[in-house]
């Protein structure tokens, strides 16, 4: 497991609601912990994916009377973890250590979220997902052989738009990003009135003059809100660590227009911006995100990676760094 207690102790997206149906079982794996999710009658379950018995995953058993039976010697587990059946000894009851590890996991903007500690917080705020007058469409997940840190910086980067995202989220013509003001907390990173213009700045087809809103919610956890007149394009990105150096990114578009837009252009769109942003996330060097801002040199421009970068040394964050 990677050992870090501001990961430990915080939420981490493992799957989407909608992939969790009744009596559903599946995998995944979580700061290099695999992982059995499980659907019981008094719902959602995350624990260590191991049987006690001979070391079988969990995840290819099947739900049963409320119960999670393993694949191998069909052992029963109710939904507090413990063994009640031991089906070649029927009549023996199992020994009060037959009991799996239970991780904490909660539902929140349609996301799967597992806690392998003490969470620390409540699950990152989603500002338009409570409000109606916002469309809101999941994206993903996108699977990146980096590391978190590396994910989220790119996320927040705007001057790299002319160049990896030409012809949607910028142009070559239009290469200027504005002074802007970034404000640092203990809870985050904020950076407001971004301006850049974009030839596709939602999939939508109509370029136009735009301001970037972004926050740092959590290390792994960011969001930006995106106005031009009275239109509001956000995305909510979190990015899972699943090993040292494998990482999924779990995002959230929301919009206030554009109706006629389907939901699937809208993740094609997504999909596309992804597939450009992977390779570049992939081939950075080095592969550790540095904190000593004299490693490598910035601009005005990356104020807000400058202060990503700081408050991830302030905050004492391990994984993903150097």
């Amino acid at each position: 497991m990677i050992d870090d207690p501001i990961l430990l102790n915080d939420w981490h997206v493992a799957a989407q609601t909608s992939d969790m149906g009744a009596g559903e079982v599946r995998p995944a794996r979580l700061l290099g912990q695999d992982l059995v999710l499980w659907r019981s009658n008094e719902g959602l379950r995350a624990w260590e994916d191991l049987c006690l018995h001979r070391g079988a995953r969990l995840s290819g058993g099947r739900v049963q009377d409320g119960c999670l039976i393993c694949p191998y010697h069909g052992w029963n587990y109710d939904a507090s973890g413990q063994c009640v059946r031991m089906p070649a000894h029927p009549s023996q009851p199992p020994p009060t250590r037959a009991h799996t590890t239970a991780y904490h996991i909660t539902e929140r903007y349609g996301l799967i979220w597992v806690c392998l500690g003490t969470p620390k917080k409540e699950v990152p705020p989603f500002p338009e997902w409570d409000d109606a007058s916002f469309r809101k469409v999941g994206a993903g997940p996108y699977l990146f052989k980096a590391h978190g840190p590396r994910v989220i910086e790119n996320f927040l980067d705007v001057g790299h738009f002319p160049f990896v995202h030409a012809g949607f989220l910028g142009d070559a013509n239009h290469t200027e990003v504005g002074d802007y003001e970034v404000e640092t907390t203990l809870d985050g990173i904020l950076a407001r009135d971004i301006g850049v213009w974009q030839p596709d700045p939602d999939g939508t087809g109509q370029s136009a003059e735009v301001t970037y809103t972004f926050r740092v919610l959590r290390p792994l956890t960011a969001h930006f809100l995106k106005s031009h007149q009275d239109r509001r394009f956000s995305i909510f990105s979190c990015v899972t660590p699943v090993d040292e150096r494998e990482s999924v990114a779990w995002l959230i578009m929301a919009l206030n227009y554009a109706s006629q837009t389907s939901d699937e252009q809208l993740r094609s769109f997504q999909d596309v911006v992804s597939r450009q942003d992977i390779p570049i996330v992939e081939s950075q060097r080095p592969e550790l995100l540095p904190l000593d801002l004299q490693a490598e040199l910035h601009l005005r421009s990356d104020r807000t990676a400058v202060a990503y970068r700081q408050w991830l040394k302030k905050i004492g964050l391990k994984y993903g760094t150097a």
